[in-house]
């Protein structure tokens, strides 16, 4: 259970009664359900991260060190992987415009896309753009690229300064939208990718200890760590964290059982750890864990709907699947 108070994992139950939900969240709920199905059918991740323009070597090496990291913690990741990592000269835009058109020629639908941006951003109070060698990347251009690859469960990251203001742009249905500040104008550089990767890193980020980080504990542990940097500098914040993925609101600061804001978030698997990860890399035990994430998002998304069930028919589900959930992890522990 995230500290929002839910841990949506995205499988909507054939006997639950979602007509009973607000209207505002049925969307939420199919798109979780096409979240299921990719991982049922073993969807293969695809993570580009860049590191864009320094300005000066201490930021071009920070940048550069950010996204060596990222690019070593997901090719660990699982076998199936497809990790594309650009930086410092590489880093263009015809890079990455060539990089996420080959995505776009080879992901299926069922696959899942993060795209993940470190450096320096401007804004104009007009449109976002990502600051690369040679013509910068306008938040626009970013969006049609990404809306050209057809994983329909995608997320962008977006660590830069002035990150917000590119949210209106990127934001669609199916897509996780994080941004390092809460609009355009917060335009010094930020420390949200430092926290971001440890985020991937630190088991503390685990917070439902299912072994699996999702978008929104990521999220949640570098805002967590960008806000105790400032107080620990005694400085003022000068940039607020945001995030938004129902495809169609403001951006919000933490999630909402009341507008949908975070259900697609923590149904997003970011990376997972510790004996999931192994599991996901064991042809013997893959079915295993699928199953048990299966299971997850049953229970999850059983918790969240309690308020629309009749209380026995809760109960009983509920019941049906911690029972089967524990028979799956004994199998797995085997």
């Amino acid at each position: 259970m995230s500290s929002a108070g839910f841990s949506l994992r995205g499988l909507v139950s054939a006997k639950s009664n979602p007509r009973r939900l607000k209207p505002a969240l049925l969307a939420v709920f199919c798109l979780a359900c096409a979240g299921f199905s990719a991982r049922a059918a073993q969807a293969a991740p695809y993570y580009v991260t860049v590191a864009g323009l320094g300005g000066e070597p201490d930021y071009e090496q920070r940048f550069t060190a950010l996204a060596k990291d990222l690019d070593k913690l997901f090719k660990a990741a699982a076998s199936d992987v497809h990790v594309y990592t650009l930086a410092g000269s590489d880093a263009t835009k015809a890079r990455l415009t060539d990089t996420l058109g080959q995505i776009a020629r080879e992901a299926r639908p069922e696959d899942e896309f993060t795209l993940i941006l470190i450096g320096h951003g401007s804004y104009d109070g007009e449109g976002y753009k990502f600051n690369l060698p040679g013509p910068d990347i306008s938040g626009e251009d970013l969006a049609i690229l990404c809306d050209r690859i057809p994983a329909r469960r995608q997320l962008i990251v977006n660590t830069t300064s002035a990150s917000g203001g590119s949210i209106g742009a990127l934001q669609r249905a199916g897509r996780i939208v994080i941004a390092a500040t809460k609009g355009g104008t917060e335009k010094n550089a930020t420390v949200f990718a430092r926290y971001w990767v440890d985020a991937l890193r630190d088991g503390a980020a685990d917070t439902d200890k299912n072994e699996a980080v999702s978008a929104l504990e990521a999220f949640q542990f570098a805002d967590r760590k960008t806000a105790a940097f400032y107080e620990s500098q005694k400085r003022l914040a000068t940039e607020h964290a945001v995030f938004e993925d129902t495809g169609k609101k403001e951006a919000v600061r933490a999630a909402s059982t009341e507008n949908g804001e975070g259900l697609l978030a923590t149904n997003f698997i970011l990376l997972r750890i510790g004996a999931a990860q192994r599991a996901a890399n064991d042809p013997a035990k893959r079915a295993l864990l699928d199953k048990k994430e299966e299971l997850e998002r049953k229970i999850d998304l059983l918790k969240y709907q309690k308020a629309a069930m009749a209380v026995d028919d809760y109960k009983r589900q509920l019941s049906d699947a911690l029972l089967q959930l524990a028979r799956v992890q004994e199998d797995l522990d085997k």
